[in-house]
Order: structure tokens, then sequence, then C-alpha cells
């Protein structure tokens, strides 16, 4: 075979203004969360800042939208190569690895907060001499007794692990095995097969948002467990409320993948838009089981 029969031209796709919308979506959104949050800080009775993020989810919608459908209209076009679809794979393994170095960063604050800093403002620990600011604080996790509590009131109660958390882990292992389900669908040829497990995911996906809602609205009422009750309840939040978020995206994408099953799309040479979809899926599931672990069950 001659270098010109092996050679495998790489499609560059024409000018595009997707970039900028997507850059004008991420900056109202980001600028929208700001306002949010320094609108709860100073407890100002505005919307400014929710309709501005708002505003921006729409745009970055609408953009990913446009972005993706113009993917799957060139993929179908005949105008990847091999090497294109190389770059796609590398694409997504170095977003996935993206995200694992998000969440480590959040895993890690929360083992720095409890095996160091608890104890040091409590007067424990090679940096003991911290406890001259509150010197009758007993280090302890989870914090229910905040250090000031006239500032930052503890909880009333933590949630227990053993009741809806324990659903959720079960709601998002069962899920893990449904997409691989799917996948075996597209493998064997059988679109049945496929779209009623996908059916199945997205479904379990979905009971995994309304109980974890649920899990929320408990904590708020019934355990004084808020964003405001202290160290514990902003790791707490920040750990499962970005991994909710993740679920909404993953679910969403699982979604866009059974409107294309209907529309007959994916073989077993050629899904690896699915496949992203499903590897994003299985990294949502094996990050709620360190939640699990690390944020309920050790936790408590």
């Amino acid at each position: 075979m001659s270098v010109e029969d092996s050679y495998e031209e790489y499609y560059v796709p024409h000018n595009s203004k997707l970039p900028i919308f997507a850059s004008l979506g991420i900056f109202l959104t980001v600028y929208g969360l700001g306002n949010m949050f320094n609108e709860m800080t100073a407890e100002k009775e505005s919307s400014f800042g929710e309709i501005v993020f708002f505003m921006g989810g729409l745009v970055m919608s609408g953009t990913l939208f446009f972005w993706f459908r113009e993917v799957i209209k060139e993929n179908h076009s005949k105008l990847y190569s091999n090497q294109l679809n190389r770059s796609f794979v590398w694409g997504m393994s170095w977003f996935i690895f993206s995200e694992v170095m998000f969440f480590a960063a959040f895993f890690g604050a929360l083992f720095y907060v409890r095996a160091f800093v608890v104890d040091w403002i409590g007067g424990v620990g090679e940096r003991g001499p911290s406890d001259m600011i509150w010197q009758e604080y007993q280090p302890h996790w989870p914090m229910l007794d905040t250090p000031d509590p006239s500032r930052f009131a503890g909880p009333d109660d933590i949630i227990s692990p053993w009741g809806l958390p324990l659903l959720n882990t079960l709601l998002l292992v069962t899920s893990s095995f449904t997409v691989t389900f799917a996948h075996h669908g597209i493998n064997e040829g059988n679109r049945r097969k496929l779209i009623n497990w996908l059916i199945v995911t997205i479904s379990l996906g979905v009971i995994f948002l309304f109980v974890q809602g649920y899990e929320y609205y408990h904590a708020y009422q019934d355990l004084g467990l808020t964003l405001a009750s202290g160290i514990f309840g902003t790791t707490f939040f920040m750990l499962t409320g970005f991994h909710g978020a993740h679920v909404t995206l993953g679910t969403i994408m699982l979604i866009v993948m059974l409107l294309r099953s209907f529309k007959g799309h994916f073989s077993k040479t050629d899904c690896f838009g699915f496949e992203a979809a499903a590897w994003y899926w299985h990294f949502v599931d094996v990050v709620w089981l360190g939640l699990f672990v690390f944020v309920y069950v050790l936790g408590s």
C-alpha cells in the first residue's frame, strides 16, 4: 500500500460562531452564580443573579444542541476519519479525567478539614495553639456543634446513610448494569434491547434526582442541615450538589442517546456517541460510591 493510499484526510469544519456563544453562555452562568452568592451573603432581596444564571444556562443549552447536531450530521456524512475518531476518544477521556480532578479537589478538602483542621481548632496536634480563639470547643466530626454557633449554627442532626442515600446507591449501581445491557444491544444489533434498557437507565437517573431533591428538603426543613450550618454543611452540599448536577447532565446525555436510537443511529462499528455517554455515566456512579462511603457512612 502506498503512502497516498494510506493517507487519511483530517476533517476541519468551517468557521463557526458557536464557540462565541459558548463563551457568552459560560460568562453569563458564572457571573449570575457569583451574583447569587453575593446576594445571599448580603441578604438582598434580588433575583438579578438568578435571571442571569438562567439566561446563561439557556445560551449554553442552545449552543450545545446546535454544536452536537452539526457533529452528528458530519459523522453521518462520512466526513470523519479513524484519526479524527481517535481524537474524540482522547477528548472524552481527558474530559472525564478533568472531572476526576474536580471531585478529587473536593474530596481532598473534606479529608483536610476532617483529619486536620477540626483537631487544630480544638487545640489538638501540632497546630494546637489555634484553640486560643475557641478555647471551649471540643473537636468532633460531624460538627453538630460549631466553634462559633453565633455565626454558623451546626445542624440538629445528620442524614442516616442507611435510608435515602442507600436507596440512591442501589439506583445508581443498578443503572451501571442497565446502560451496559443497552450497549450490548448495539453490539448485537438488537435495537429494541438498546431502547428498552436505555429507558430503564434514564428512569433510574430521574428517580435518583427526585430522591436527592427530597433528601435536600428533609435536610433543610427537619434537620437544620443547610449551606450555612458550618463546614459540615458546606462540604456536604458542595459534594452531593455537584454530583447531582453531573447526574442531571448524564441523564440529559442518555436522553439524547435514546432519541438518536429511535432514529436508527448507532451500530457496532459506529457508536462512540453512546459510548461516551456511557463512560460519563459510569464515572458518575463511581463518584457516588465515594460519596456514599466518605460523606455518608464515615461522616455519620
